[in-house]
């Protein structure tokens, strides 16, 4: 039998339901059993670097008091989660991996926090992330190093990688995240884990001192399985007014079979360098696609390499949450992200044109490839999870 703490959402809820646990025992043993295997592995991870663990039991109670006398109770009643500390719960140090805002205490919870605090979900506390979410790897001088589970001299990825490592090990079944330009892919890839970047809009973001700017930031989940990820889906999405992009949000039935698809298998998107054994696994999965009855061809062509455009917008998205203060702080930041953020504050007009037709390119190039293919199938990451303090390979 599976352990508690290694169960998916789906199946803590299906337990409840099932009777086979009275709704008070397992609400308030898997918070316990939570707790413990937070204390056991995380000291070694350092996924989690708050934790609220009286409140959370106390939570759990409550949720478990309103199960056991039939009232209604949201589909994620009782399951713990973890918050990436980029995104604000009510009471709780919001600190963006940097030490100037280490003492930065949260008001209110984010829509998508409130959202799934209100379908039942428990805070168990914060998970790590690199200074703003600033890398592909999870290290800042407030909290130090984030570590994979699964190898500890590795990294989980980022900046969404304490929420990865937190599910890889068992510490919670769901955790939030952030992607612009893979901080929930990377973790999920590095730590083996189900990681989802939905729409931009689809998950209200906020709310904020400002809104996005780039439009490639979104809120997602970091869990175990398909079904988790549409559940999680089902509570956050949907329009709130804090974010203007926010859209409606879909129910999806997975039990609808799919019909044949035509997928494009792009090995390299005609750019990257991929490692050979990773690039092998990535065929195995277009093999298993095939024997699923779904035609994979190689497709030949390529996206345009906008890392370098992608990267200064990221900058630029940095520095408007901070420009107000940011001489005073600046001395307190890693001096990567500085230097980076000093880049951009010289931006020209005529930059922002090029990275917008840049981004124009690569939006025909999509279209181009979507009106061949139903998916791209890719690999997530072109290497293996490399040394958790870093560098990243070129």
């Amino acid at each position: 039998m599976t352990e508690l703490y290694y169960r998916t959402c789906t199946e803590l809820v299906d337990l409840i339901r099932s009777g086979e646990l009275s709704p008070v025992e397992l609400t308030v043993e898997l918070m316990e059993e939570t707790l413990r295997r937070i204390e056991a592995v995380n000291p070694k991870v350092n996924a989690f670097v708050a934790l609220r663990p009286e409140e959370a039991l106390a939570e759990a109670r409550e949720v478990a008091k309103r199960l056991a006398s039939g009232d209604p109770v949201g589909p994620l009643a009782g399951i713990p989660l973890g918050v990436k500390d980029l995104e604000d719960v009510a009471g709780m140090v919001t600190s963006f991996g940097s030490v100037p805002f280490r003492d930065h205490v949260a008001q209110t919870d984010s829509v998508q926090v409130a959202r799934l605090k209100a379908a039942g979900a428990v805070v168990v506390g914060k998970t790590n992330t690199p200074e703003f979410g600033f890398t592909g790897f999870t290290k800042n001088r407030v909290y130090g190093t984030t570590r994979n589970p699964w190898n500890l001299e590795r990294t989980p990825g980022g900046s969404s990688g304490g929420a990865g490592a937190a599910v890889a090990a068992g510490m919670v079944p769901l955790a939030t995240g952030s992607d612009a330009g893979g901080s929930i892919r990377i973790p999920a890839s590095y730590c083996g884990c189900l990681g989802l970047k939905p729409s931009y809009g689809r998950i209200p973001m906020g709310p904020g001192p400002i809104l996005h700017m780039a439009g490639t930031a979104v809120y997602g989940p970091l869990c175990r399985n398909v079904e988790d990820a549409a559940l999680y889906l089902d509570v956050a999405a949907g329009y709130h007014p804090a974010d203007p992009h926010s859209l409606p949000g879909p129910r999806e039935a997975l039990s609808t079979p799919l019909p044949s698809l035509k997928i494009g298998f792009s090995p390299t998107l005609g750019y990257a360098r991929v490692q050979k054994d990773v690039l092998r696994v990535v065929e195995d999965a277009a093999e298993a696609f095939s024997r699923m009855g779904h035609r994979v061809e190689e497709w030949e062509g390529g996206l345009p390499d906008v890392s370098d455009a992608w990267a200064r917008w990221m900058s630029l998205e940095v520095y408007a949450q901070v420009h107000e203060k940011y001489e005073r702080i600046r001395p307190e930041m890693g001096r990567t992200l500085a230097a980076s953020i000093d880049e951009v504050r010289g931006m020209s007009v005529d930059d922002q044109v090029l990275y917008q037709r840049l981004r124009s390119d690569l939006n025909r190039a999509l279209w181009d490839f979507f009106d061949r293919f139903d998916l791209m199938l890719t690999p997530t990451m072109p290497t293996e999870a490399f040394a958790a303090k870093g560098p990243p390979p070129s």
